[in-house]
């Protein structure tokens, strides 16, 4: 897992080694409870440059206000994600049985649907899918 104070580290890293398929878990853990997308952002779409990452869109519903969170609230952090990867290279996780601090796994889900609905021409149904089996395998 890589947090947002690492995600400079994990990009010079992956840059270094084309070769490896790096997956940025929990979307890089954004500081969604604070509403702050800087540096995070600008970070994240870094990693996204190189055509060998991708990202895992999990873990937001436990960055933000636990007890009082919103779809809106974790949209800024969807959007950056699947505009800076795109449905190709952006998978959905759960976060489970983690999630369920924040929200059941239904809701962690309608969240993903909704945040990824934007994608269109079936990008959202090709981010919830994959699932754990995302192009892992992201082409250089």
């Amino acid at each position: 897992m890589v947090l947002p104070g690492q995600l400079p580290a994990a990009a010079k890293a992956a840059a270094a080694h084309p070769g490896l398929r790096l997956v940025l878990d929990h979307a890089g853990k954004p500081p969604v409870a604070s509403g702050e997308l800087e540096p995070w952002a600008s970070e994240v779409r870094r990693l996204a440059a190189l055509p060998h990452t991708v990202c895992k869109l999990s873990g937001l519903v436990t960055e933000a206000d636990r007890a009082a969170w919103t779809v809106e609230d974790l949209r800024p952090y969807g959007d950056t994600v699947l505009d800076a990867f795109g449905p190709d290279r952006l998978m959905f996780g759960s976060d489970w049985p983690v999630c369920e601090l924040a929200s059941p796994y239904a809701g962690v889900l309608a969240a993903a649907r909704e945040l990824t609905a934007a994608a269109g021409g079936g990008g959202a149904g090709r981010c919830l899918r994959r699932g754990g089996r995302a192009d892992v395998r992201a082409r250089a």
